[in-house]
């Protein structure tokens, strides 16, 4: 999967002025910079629970139940959980915390854009402001 970037220079909301929007900048092109796909990330999250399997003679039956490890995660609007094997989980783990973190900083990509225009919207109500 390939991303693009598109900068809209006509806009002019990436020229927000000052220290905040500097450091917003500076904070959002490093994450650019070390942004990249991980080809096997996955999304959701990775929990361990119990399940009793329904003998009345297992151990399960009088204690917690079985533990089952499961991946959580929405696709198409819905979500899903995948049982994931005992010894599939240390291979499971590093993907989901790969995904986990690229979603982290997609994010916080989104937030520095959204506060660059915020600052640009106020820096050119003021400039108006002070023309009339």
């Amino acid at each position: 999967m390939t991303f693009c970037v598109l900068v809209d220079t006509q806009m002019g909301w990436y020229d927000a002025k000052g220290d905040s929007a500097a450091r917003l900048r500076q904070r959002k092109h490093a994450l650019l910079r070390r942004l990249h796909l991980p080809p096997d990330a996955l999304p959701g999250s990775l929990a361990l629970t119990h399940r009793r399997c329904g003998k009345p003679t297992c151990r399960c039956a009088d204690e917690e139940g079985h533990p089952v490890w499961s991946l959580t995660f929405r696709a198409d609007g819905r979500k899903h959980v995948e049982r994931i094997p005992d010894d599939w989980v240390e291979q499971i783990r590093p993907l989901v915390e790969q995904g986990r973190e690229f979603k982290d900083a997609i994010a916080e990509v989104f937030a520095a854009n959204a506060k660059l225009l915020a600052l640009w919207r106020q820096q050119s109500t003021k400039k108006r402001r002070k023309k009339t």
